[in-house]
């Protein structure tokens, strides 16, 4: 039998409200799981944009290993400190290097053994960075000379493009999961080079909203074709993401389960 290495992976968490049912429902996901590793996306977690010290350590209290982000990072001033002086929140490798921060991580355990996390973003309907496939080939030396668990969240709009990526990652890395779009869908695998793939891990969040944000803003910014101003909204609060299982020698995934917690409905009450 393999010896196994696993990790849990929570989709991007939305407002307050999102981080504090997270913060309540760790333990019980830990008991769950039982996992070795614990990777957050939290780039939504102040107001919906952007992630501040506080919040972050409360997530590595609660047993959080690597906070991963997203583009919506840079509109909140107070996580570029953060990105400056913690090497486990990380934020899209293919940004300007300029920026603080790093897109990269290998983080040790407590058993004393390691996973890497690698973070990029696409660039279909989002901004015009480095491309994420080069940057991914070129970091990866770094990061498998290390471990041989290698996590990636593709942080990206299309669906394409993040099915392209796990083609050109699988067989080099352990996992492939998408964030961005805040909706979980149904085609999670094992590709054939051995790598969980997963387009979108869903969102940590109030689910009777658009996205995270209240309903009848999100429909005037549509109607209307104007600007209204963000807010998070409150209700039908949910947590996402995937569970995944690795050979710790091969680095190959065993198995990836996604889940939503509770459950979503999925027939009409009678």
């Amino acid at each position: 039998m393999p010896r196994t290495l696993s990790i849990l992976f929570i989709g991007d968490v939305v407002g307050f409200i999102g981080h504090k049912e997270l913060l309540r429902q760790l333990p019980e996901l830990r008991q769950r799981y039982t996992p070795d590793c614990i990777i957050v996306n939290g780039e939504n977690i102040v107001d919906g944009k952007g992630l501040s010290d506080k919040e972050a350590g409360e997530l590595f209290a609660a047993g959080a290993n690597v906070i991963t982000t997203g583009n919506h990072i840079w509109e909140n001033w107070k996580a570029r400190p953060l990105l400056a002086s913690n090497p486990a929140v990380l934020r899209p490798h293919n940004y300007p290097a300029e920026n603080p921060g790093r897109g990269w991580a290998v983080v040790t355990l407590q058993d004393g053994r390691s996973v890497g996390v690698l973070q990029i973003q696409g660039r279909v309907y989002m901004q015009a960075i480095d491309c994420p496939f080069k940057t991914a080939d070129a970091v990866l030396p770094k990061i498998t000379a290390k471990t041989n668990v290698v996590f990636v969240d593709f942080h990206a709009d299309a669906t394409a493009e993040k099915i392209a990526m796990g083609w050109h990652l699988d067989g080099r890395v352990s996992a492939v999961i998408g964030t961005h779009t805040h909706v979980q869908t149904n085609d999670a695998r094992i590709l054939p080079g051995g790598t969980a793939y997963l387009t979108d891990s869903g969102m940590t969040g109030p689910y009777d909203s658009v996205l995270g944000m209240k309903k009848d803003i999100a429909l005037k910014r549509f109607i209307l074709q104007t600007a209204h101003k963000y807010e998070t909204a409150e209700h039908d609060v949910r947590i996402c993401g995937a569970f995944v299982v690795v050979d710790e020698s091969t680095g190959k995934a065993l198995s990836i389960e996604p889940f939503m917690i509770p459950e979503p409905t999925r027939s009409v009450p009678t």
